[in-house]
C-alpha cells in the first residue's frame, strides 16, 4: 500500500511529464499555428483588396429609402410640355424615370415655385404647377404614385415593385397671396412643406436674396402673420421650410415652430460664404429644433472658388440671359423655357465645376456640427445650372453613398443621410400636427359645454 506522500510524489511526477509532452507538442505545432495566421492574414487582406466599394454603395443605396427635397422638375413640366417617362440627356435635364431608377430614388419633393413675375397671379400659376405633378402620377400609375405622409413613402417603397413617391412643397410664401385659407387649400392638395421666403421678401417675412436691398421693405424677420403662418403650418402638419430666408426670419422662426423645421436645399456657410447657406450657429439651432438641414448640390453654394467666380460674372451673365429671354419673348412657353435654361448653363460651363468632394465637404460639415442626426439631400435637381463633377443627374446618387463610405460613415449613418433623417421629422411635425389638432378639438368641446 503506498504512503499518502508517495502518492503525491508520483501525481506529481505524471503531471510534471505530461506537462513536458505539451510544451514539445506546441513547439512541433508552433510552424504550423504561424502559418496559418499569416494565411488567414492573407486571405483577409486579398478579400479587403478585391471589394468592391462601389457595390457596397449600391447595396446600401438599393436597401435605404432615399428622399430628395427639392427639385424644379415642374416647371419643365409645364412650360416645357416634358413627361417624366422620357429619357432625356443630362443636357436637358436631371430628373426622369430611368434616372430615378438608376439612382433607386424614392421619394422627391417637386418644387411649387412661383416667379415673382406672376404677380397677381400666384396662386393660379401655383395651382398649375401642382396640377403637372398630378398628371405625371397620373400618366405613369405602374412606376409613380403621389405621396402625402411619411407612410405613403414607406409604401411605395414596400409594394412590388416599388413606385416612385412624388410628394410637394411650395417654394416662396408670396404663393399664399397673405391668405391662410388658401394655405390650408394647398395642404388639401397634397402640399407637405411651404418655403417662407423664395430670394425675395414678400409681406410677411425677410428673405436671405434681397435683404441688403434698400429699396425693399424688411419687418425685421418674421411679421405677426408670418408668425400666424407658421402656426397654422405646424397645425396642418405641413413642415416649415427656412430655406431662402433670412438670419432673422429663421430665428424667428425657431422661437415660434411646435415642430421641427426643414431646410429644404441649403448648404453650409462656414465653407461657401454665401447668404443662402447658413451658419453653423444655425446648424445648431436646427438640430436643438430637431429638424434637418437637406444640402443643396449647386457648384455656387458648395464651392467658394466657383461662388467667387460665378458672382464675378453676374452683371455680365444676367445681361446675356435677359437679351435670350427678349429674343424668344413671343415664342411658345417650352421654347422660352429651354432657350433660357440653355443660356443660364451656358454662362455657368465657362467656370470648371467643382468638385464632388465639395459637396461631401458640405455634407461632413453639417453631420459634425448638426449631428449625424440632422443632415440630408436636398439636390435643387433641374433647377441650378452647374452640379458638381460625378453629379450629372439623380443617376449619379450612388456616387455619394460611395463617396460617404470612403470617409467612414458606417451604413446606418448614410442611410440616415439618405432619407431616414428627414422621415423623422417628417413623422414628428405629424405628431405635432395630430396634438394640435387634438387640442383645438378639446377646447371647442369644452366651449360649447360650458354655454
Amino acid at each position: 500500500m503506498s504512503t499518502p506522500d508517495c502518492t503525491f510524489k508520483n501525481q506529481a511526477a505524471g503531471e510534471s511529464q505530461l506537462t513536458a509532452n505539451m510544451i514539445q507538442l506546441t513547439i512541433r505545432l508552433l510552424p504550423l499555428l504561424l502559418a496559418g495566421a499569416a494565411l488567414t492574414a492573407q486571405t483577409s487582406a486579398k478579400h479587403a483588396r478585391t471589394t468592391n466599394p462601389a457595390q457596397e454603395a449600391r447595396a446600401i443605396q438599393d436597401s435605404a429609402i432615399i428622399i430628395d427635397t427639392h427639385a424644379d422638375t415642374p416647371q419643365r413640366f409645364l412650360d416645357e410640355n416634358f413627361d417624366l417617362g422620357t429619357v432625356t440627356s443630362v443636357g436637358e435635364g436631371h430628373m426622369d424615370l430611368e434616372k430615378v431608377r438608376q439612382g433607386n430614388l424614392g421619394a422627391e419633393f417637386f418644387s411649387i415655385w412661383v416667379e415673382p413675375k406672376y404677380a397677381g397671379h400666384f396662386a393660379h400659376r401655383a395651382l398649375a404647377l401642382i396640377d403637372s405633378v398630378n398628371q405625371q402620377a397620373g400618366r405613369h400609375p405602374g412606376e409613380m404614385m403621389m405621396a402625402y405622409s411619411a407612410e405613403d413613402i414607406v409604401r411605395a417603397r414596400s409594394q412590388r415593385p416599388r413606385k416612385f413617391a412624388a410628394l410637394m412643397g411650395v417654394e416662396g410664401g408670396h404663393a399664399i397671396e397673405n391668405d391662410l385659407h388658401l394655405l390650408r387649400d394647398f395642404y388639401r392638395l397634397g402640399v407637405r412643406y411651404m418655403t417662407l421666403t423664395w430670394s425675395n421678401t414678400n409681406e410677411w417675412a425677410d428673405s436671405s436674396g434681397d435683404i441688403n436691398d434698400a429699396k425693399v421693405k424688411h419687418h425685421n424677420g418674421l411679421t405677426d402673420f408670418g408668425k400666424e403662418v407658421v402656426r397654422e403650418m405646424n397645425r396642418l402638419g405641413m413642415l416649415v421650410d427656412i430655406s431662402h430666408v433670412s438670419d432673422k426670419t429663421f430665428y424667428d422662426t425657431l422661437l415660434i415652430s411646435r415642430a421641427p423645421v426643414i431646410a429644404s436645399h441649403s448648404s453650409a456657410r462656414a465653407l461657401t460664404n454665401h447668404p443662402r447657406n447658413m451658419t453653423d450657429d444655425m446648424l445648431r439651432a436646427v438640430a436643438r429644433n430637431g429638424g434637418v438641414v437637406q444640402v443643396n448640390f449647386f457648384s455656387a453654394f458648395i464651392d467658394e472658388d466657383f461662388r467667387k467666380a460665378y458672382a464675378a460674372q453676374a452683371k455680365e451673365r444676367d445681361q446675356a440671359v435677359a437679351a435670350v429671354d427678349e429674343k424668344y419673348k413671343d415664342a411658345d412657353a417650352a421654347t422660352r423655357y429651354r432657350e433660357h435654361d440653355r443660356a443660364q448653363k451656358e454662362w455657368a460651363e465657362k467656370i470648371p465645376r467643382p468638385p464632388l468632394k465639395s459637396l461631401i465637404d458640405h455634407l461632413d460639415h453639417v453631420a459634425k456640427v448638426a449631428g449625424i442626426d440632422h443632415v440630408g439631400l436636398g439636390s435643387d435637381f433641374d433647377g441650378v445650372s452647374s452640379l458638381p463633377q460625378e453629379i450629372d443627374s439623380v443617376a449619379d446618387l450612388p456616387k455619394i453613398t460611395q463617396a460617404l463610405l470612403a470617409r467612414g460613415y458606417t451604413a446606418a449613418q448614410v442611410e440616415k443621410v439618405l432619407g431616414g433623417n428627414f422621415l423623422r421629422v417628417f413623422r414628428e411635425a405629424e405628431r405635432v400636427s395630430r396634438e394640435m389638432q387634438g387640442q383645438t378639438a378639446a377646447q371647442s368641446k369644452a366651449a360649447k359645454a360650458s354655454k
